[in-house]
């Protein structure tokens, strides 16, 4: 299994239920949501910055892909970014193997 990260922000709608339930564990929120389709949610996190959360899972990019779009449906939270984590020795070994390939235009 792959590991991601999703970065996103919550709503006015989103922030209107937090003022209502100041209490509201949303990690177990994300945690049902992983679990739905066979993930495993390994942290929650809420942020300051540009985003207002990260959640880690292991699964595959269809798995977050379908999180992404069932919650961002909901109302209460969007510009989700999934990101997935990689070996960059392993991006550097093909692109060194490209390299000595590739031309690029003109050359």
């Amino acid at each position: 299994m792959a590991k991601f990260y999703a970065l996103g922000n919550y709503t006015a709608q989103g922030f209107q239920g937090f003022c209502k339930d100041p209490g509201s564990d949303r990690s177990k929120a994300a945690q049902i949501a992983a679990e739905a389709v066979g993930a495993k949610m390994i942290s929650f996190s809420g942020l300051r910055g540009s985003y207002d959360f990260m959640a880690v899972f292991e699964g595959d990019f269809a798995q977050g892909a379908g999180i992404k779009m069932a919650t961002e449906a909901s109302g209460t939270l969007c510009n989700i970014t999934i990101l997935e984590e990689i070996s960059l020795n392993d991006v550097a070994t093909n692109a060194a193997k490209i390299a000595q390939k590739y031309k690029g235009v003109g050359q």
